[in-house]
C-alpha cells in the first residue's frame, strides 16, 4: 500500500525521524488554517506547497513551488488543488491534485551550506537481507546517479536477525562525508528510520532529499513510503491511510472481489487460476506476437459469478483485442468452469466483442472443450498450450 508524503513523514516523526513539518490542505479554508498553524509552529516566513499524489518528480510537473509571502502561499495553493498533475511517473493525462502539504522552508540561511542526500530501505532479494541504498547526490533522480556515477551509490546489508548494528550507522555518516554535530545527526537519523522501517512493516522506505540544515540538523524533506499488505492485519490503523483516489479504480473492484488484477498496457486479456500459471501465461502471449493487458487470478473458485466479474473487468480495458481464459483444473473441475464462461457470456451479451481463446487442461478437460464446442457462442477452445499460442496468434492477425 502506498502512502502520501505527508502520511509517510508521521510515521517517520512516530518513530523519532526529524522530518520538514507541515499541514495538510483539500481547500481554501484548510489552507488558510494550515499556513497560520504552521506559522505559529515554526516562525517560518517562507512556504512550500507540495501536491500529494502517489507519483514522483511533482517538482517538475509545477507541483511543488516555494510561497514568499502568506497570499503568495495562498494563490499558489489554490492553483495547485484541483489541478491535473503530469510528472514522469504519472499517465499521459496526469493525476489530479486533492490534497496539498503546506510545509515550512528547511533551506534557511546559516554559518555553513545546506546538502541533500539519498537514503532508503527495502528488501535485497538476492540476499535476503534488508538493503539501507543512500547517496551524496541527493535530491535528483536516483536512477540517473546510479547510470552515470554508480560509485556514488553506497548499499549495507542489514541483517534481519541483529538489525542496524551500531557501526553500521556510524559508516553510513562517514561515507556520507559528515562530520561533527551532523555525523551524530545522520546516525540518529538512519537507526530510527531503520526502526521505522521494520515497526510499520514496510516494503520501501525512499527519502529523497535528505537533508542536512545550515545548522548540523538531518531531516527528511520528503518521504516515499510503502507498506506491505501482508502485514496490514497488525496494523489496524493503517488501513485509514489507502487513499482509493489514487489507485486504479479497476483493480480496486477486483480487489473488493477477492481477485487478484493487475492493470496492464497490452493488447489480450488474461484470465488464469493461480499466479505461476498467471506468469507463463503472459509469456506465452507475448511469443504469440501480443501483449498481456493484465494479470488476472480468479484463484481456485472459477465458478460463474467470479468468471462473470473477471470477464467484465478485463472488458473495461478498451485496448484489448482478445481474451486468453487458462485454467488448470486441479482442486476445480474444468466442466464447472466452462459452464462458468459460457453462463458468464449469455450475461454479458453482446458487450462482448472481442475473440475468446479458452485452454482447459486438468479434471474433465474434454467434457469441458465438449461444452465450449457445443455451447454454439463465439468461443475458441484450445487443449495444450501451443494450441492456444497458435490461436491467439491467429485472432491477432
Amino acid at each position: 500500500m502506498n502512502l502520501h508524503e505527508y502520511q509517510g513523514k508521521n510515521i517517520l516523526e512516530s518513530y523519532g525521524v526529524g522530518i520538514q513539518r507541515g499541514f495538510l490542505a483539500t481547500n481554501m479554508n484548510q489552507v488558510k488554517d494550515a499556513i497560520k498553524k504552521l506559522t505559529v509552529l515554526t516562525s517560518t516566513k517562507l512556504y512550500v506547497i507540495k501536491a500529494q499524489i502517489h507519483a514522483g518528480g511533482r517538482g517538475k510537473g509545477g507541483g511543488i513551488k516555494l510561497a514568499k509571502s502568506i497570499k503568495e502561499a495562498e494563490n499558489i495553493s489554490k492553483k495547485i488543488i484541483g489541478m491535473s498533475l503530469v510528472t514522469p511517473q504519472t499517465p499521459p493525462e496526469g493525476k489530479k491534485v486533492n490534497k496539498i502539504l503546506i510545509a515550512e522552508d528547511v533551506y534557511y540561511p546559516g554559518e555553513t551550506e545546506t546538502k541533500e542526500f539519498y537514503v532508503s530501505i527495502l528488501l535485497n532479494r538476492s540476499t535476503g537481507n534488508n538493503m539501507i541504498m543512500y547517496s551524496t547526490e541527493g535530491g535528483v533522480d536516483i536512477e540517473s546517479v546510479a547510470d552515470k556515477t554508480p560509485h556514488l551509490i553506497f548499499k549495507d546489508d542489514i541483517d534481519p536477525e541483529t538489525g542496524l548494528l551500531p557501526f553500521q550507522a556510524r559508516r553510513i555518516a562517514f561515507n556520507l562525508g559528515l562530520d561533527g554535530l551532523a555525523f551524530k545527526s545522520m546516525i540518529k537519523f538512519i537507526t530510527n528510520l531503520y526502526k521505522a522501517y521494520i515497526g510499520s512493516d514496510a516494503s520501501l522506505f525512499e527519502i529523497n532529499p535528505v537533508l542536512k540544515t545550515s545548522d548540523d540538523k538531518i531531516i527528511a524533506v520528503d518521504s516515499k513510503v510503502s507498506i506491505d499488505n501482508n502485514a496490514l492485519f497488525r496494523h489496524p490503523d493503517y488501513g485509514d491511510l489507502r487513499d482509493l483516489e489514487e489507485e486504479n479504480p479497476t483493480e480496486v473492484e477486483a480487489d473488493n472481489a477477492g481477485l487478484n488484477y493487475v492493470d496492464l498496457d497490452g493488447n489480450v486479456g488474461c484470465m488464469v487460476n493461480g499466479a505461476g500459471l498467471a506468469m507463463a501465461t503472459m509469456d506465452l502471449i507475448k511469443q504469440s506476437g501480443g501483449s498481456p493487458a493484465n494479470f488476472l487470478d480468479v484463484g481456485g473458485t472459477a465458478d460463474a459469478k467470479r468468471v462473470e466479474l473477471a470477464f467484465r473487468l478485463i472488458l473495461k480495458d478498451p485496448n484489448v483485442k482478445a481474451i486468453l481464459v487458462n485454467i488448470f483444473g486441479g482442486i476445480v473441475r474444468c466442466d464447472r468452469v466452462a459452464q462458468g464462461i459460457i453462463d458468464a457470456y449469455k450475461n454479458i451479451g453482446d458487450k462482448i466483442k472481442v475473440p475468446i481463446i479458452v485452454r482447459l487442461q486438468g479434471t474433465n478437460s474434454e467434457s469441458a472443450k465438449n461444452l465450449i464446442q457445443n455451447s454454439k457462442l463465439d468461443v475458441i477452445a484450445a487443449t495444450a498450450f501451443e494450441e492456444a499460442a497458435i490461436k491467439v496468434q491467429e485472432v491477432l492477425t
